[in-house]
């Protein structure tokens, strides 16, 4: 029997170290799927809707590295892959989309189903193809692979049915995948980046996603130079733990001395990090320099005095013997004081959180970070889950944080958590949700973890309302409106789909009930937290439009008669920075 297109396919695409495919079949795609089963190398893991499909691809693609799949058919199932694909355009994940298409021959026709592919992937794919001649299939299926994993990043391949299952013509489907390649700024501007560090009296660090690679040589760069290092929400997780430097964040989330250590050095190091809250940079008083392997970063969020395209582990590895060591560390340990005056205020709600009710969320999250496992995964929903992920919840050298950090799209927690716990079996993956971001996406899959036993951990931020929403329309001076709503009892919910439910209601619970989750092993677990609505977290600088925002809402709510509920929001929160 010769091979078809879809063999050749799915051989390819074993080859390149593709383990699992998430999706949902259809006619379209039926031709592919039965290659696909065909295989044998390559794990289906059918799912209830296709985008939950997408984020659980796009956690496990981030962090192994390794290209992983996913397919919707003609049409709706194409339309339902496109927010994750964005997700994995902006986290950098290397995804591969097989979309079923149309007959080759009604292609234009407008037929049912049928949608262009090159318009409606251009946003979010570095590469689409629409594979409409056999001929085609090695050169295609080659440059999304290639693509994927090199740019990290997703691509599309749309393929009608007949064309999948036509015969392919004889050609080799071996292919090479090359190492990355080392990128250094060039040596003229590599010396003028050594004399402005030498220069300087004062240097601060802030670093992003790209120090992955090159951590310990940004740690090692931050003792040499007596510099507090501060991060962004995707830096956390690389430069948080074992650095005596840390300072924290900066942004809306922010905690720690990062803002005034990045607004009161003579030089700031922006190393791998594309943080696009512009306000929270320094101006023209700070000298900035900008470091980043993608030259369309360089100088968009901020006006800079040099801008260098380079990796960060081989451009700062070659920067460490080239710079002189400092010796006054006055301005590093005033930024470490600050930090750590803040965490300590940080620890308000999680020392008083046993005797709190409703249960407090910073006490919610600490105790799930101090009781999970020292490799422990966690995945935030976006919304206030990302505020307590970032505060509260403590990376370390084996420890992972992820979420849609730089799409912000909702209801990614429990489909991230689930990739990774098929990608690294034995970890416990913690999904911390908001009940709008569960109840939008988490809930009709927990029957794919459930017929798995899938241990995913899910726990709930209950507060039956859009609250992130709720703290940005304060912000914007406005009533808050259209953000409330009714949620069932999630762990009731949870036992009659056949997984494990806990209800904590009561602060003395939380540390038994979080136990209790994370000793479970043999299937998913979801964790209703009844948490207090009115919680609110300010960062550790508050911009002033933001502080008028908030003064300007809460009048406008005692005017309109909601002054009950501006004053219990007031008491709640005494204790907040």
């Amino acid at each position: 029997m010769s091979k078809k297109v879809a063999d050749v396919l799915w051989e390819m695409l074993a080859k390149a170290g593709v383990k699992r495919c998430y999706g949902i079949v259809g006619d379209a795609l039926n031709p592919v799927v039965d290659a696909l089963r065909r295989n044998g190398a390559i794990e289906f893991v059918p799912v209830r809707h296709e985008e939950y499909g997408v984020f659980a691809a796009v956690a496990e693609a981030y962090f192994t590295g390794n290209p992983v799949v996913v397919c919707g058919t003609a049409g709706p199932g194409v339309v339902h892959l496109f927010n994750g694909l964005m997700d994995a355009r902006k986290e950098a994940a290397p995804v591969i989309a097989i979309a079923g298409d149309v007959e080759s021959s009604i292609i234009d026709t407008s037929t049912l189903e049928e949608l262009n592919p090159y318009k409606f992937f251009e946003t979010a794919s570095l590469y689409t193809a629409r594979l409409v001649n056999p001929e085609q299939a090695r050169a295609v299926i080659n440059t999304a692979i290639l693509t994927a994993v090199l740019e990290k990043g997703p691509t599309v391949l749309s393929i009608p049915g007949d064309v999948a299952s036509a015969d392919a013509p004889g050609q080799p489907t071996d292919f090479t995948i090359a190492a990355p390649a080392i990128l250094r700024p060039s040596d003229t501007d590599f010396e003028k980046l050594v004399r402005m560090i030498d220069e300087a009296k004062t240097v601060a660090i802030f670093g992003g996603d790209g120090c992955r690679e090159g951590r310990e040589e940004v740690v090692e760069l931050g003792r040499k130079l007596k510099a507090p290092v501060g991060y962004s929400f995707r830096g956390k997780q690389w430069l948080e733990h074992e650095n005596p430097n840390a300072v924290g964040m900066t942004g809306l989330m922010g905690y720690g001395g990062a803002y005034n250590a990045l607004h009161e050095a003579d030089l700031l190091l922006m190393l791998g990090t594309d943080f696009p809250f512009s306000e929270f940079l320094p101006g023209a008083s700070v000298k900035k320099v900008q470091i980043d392997k993608n030259p369309k970063h360089i100088g968009r969020r901020t006006a800079l005095d040099l801008g260098l395209v380079g990796d960060i582990k081989s451009t700062v590895s070659a920067l460490l013997p080239a710079v002189c060591e400092k010796t006054d560390g006055e301005f590093l340990a005033r930024q470490i004081a600050h930090t750590e005056s803040f965490h300590k205020l940080l620890q308000h709600y999680v020392e008083k959180g046993p005797a709190i009710k409703p249960i407090r969320p910073e006490f919610l999250a600490a105790t799930l970070s101090e009781f999970a496992s020292d490799d422990a995964m966690f995945f935030a929903d976006t919304g206030t889950a990302c505020i307590w992920l970032a505060r509260h919840i403590y990376g370390g050298r084996n420890r992972r944080l992820f979420g849609s950090f730089s799409w912000a799209s909702m209801a990614n927690a429990a489909p991230n958590a689930f990739g990774c716990a098929l990608a690294y079996p034995g970890r416990q993956c913690i999904a911390l949700s908001g009940d709008g971001g569960f109840t939008m996406l988490g809930m009709g899959d927990l029957l794919t973890q459930i017929e798995r036993r899938t241990p995913v951990v899910q726990v709930i931020l209950n507060n039956e309302k859009y609250d992130f929403v709720h703290i940005e329309q304060q912000e914007a001076g406005i009533i808050p409106f259209g953000v409330e709503f009714k949620n069932p009892n999630f762990a009731k919910v949870a036992e009659a789909m056949g997984a494990k439910g806990i209800r904590i209601e009561e602060p003395e619970d939380v540390r038994e009930g979080l136990a209790e989750a994370l000793a479970y092993k043999d299937g998913p677990v979801v964790v209703d937290a009844v948490v207090d609505p009115l919680a609110l977290a300010m960062p550790s600088h508050s911009p002033f439009h933001t502080v008028k925002g908030f003064t300007l809402s809460f009048a406008k709510q005692v005017l309109s008669g909601r002054l009950d509920t501006v004053i219990k929001e007031i008491e709640r929160n005494v204790g907040i920075v």
